[in-house]
């Protein structure tokens, strides 16, 4: 089987609003461009992923049940849109209950190259944290950090994280990935 590149994106703050352990369907709000630049990422042969810390889930703050209602708004929305979306990883824990699945450990992403045969090192990480470019990092892909969201505060956490862009939103990483990449 072929590899094939991939491009895992974060949601909250990256593909939706940040609202602050967003999981109400009436908070629910996708961030301009980002359909468009899911869009342009598919038509360049990327498949695409969602890779999403939700410790609002291991705080109580909200349920898997109402994680999914959520979640699946916007997978319906880009559906619709004639966006798909191979894989949704999701860690509903905390950060102290070191788990494997949370960003910035690249588990998830070694579980999608064994699942999907994901070419890692042709691949990229896009999101509003620092933990996302350092996932990126840490599994081998490139890192984009998009200033929507906690993005601007995050810039400033990123040390020396290897970001390959700092951009200011998904669009905007979408188009700097096909000049490198497309």
């Amino acid at each position: 089987m072929q590899s094939s590149r991939f491009v895992f994106l974060d949601r909250d703050g990256t593909l939706v609003k940040e609202v602050g352990y967003g999981h109400r369907l009436c908070d629910y709000e996708l961030i301009d461009g980002a359909v468009e630049a899911l869009r342009l990422l598919r038509a360049a042969g990327f498949r695409l992923a969602i890779v999403t810390n939700q410790s609002g889930i291991g705080r109580g703050i909200f349920t898997h049940d109402d994680f999914a209602a959520f979640h699946g708004r916007l997978l319906d929305d880009l559906r619709a849109a004639d966006v798909a979306i191979e894989a949704t990883l999701m860690c509903p824990h905390v950060p102290d209950d070191g788990c494997d699945c949370r960003k910035p450990n690249p588990s998830p992403l070694f579980r999608a190259r064994e699942r999907f045969n994901a070419d890692l090192a042709g691949s990229w990480v896009i999101g509003d944290h620092a933990n996302d470019v350092r996932l990126a990092a840490n599994a081998g892909c490139r890192g984009i950090l998009v200033l929507t969201g906690h993005g601007e505060e995050e810039s400033r956490r990123l040390g020396d994280a290897p970001v390959d862009a700092i951009v200011p939103d998904v669009l905007a990483a979408a188009r700097h990935i096909l000049r490198r990449d497309g």
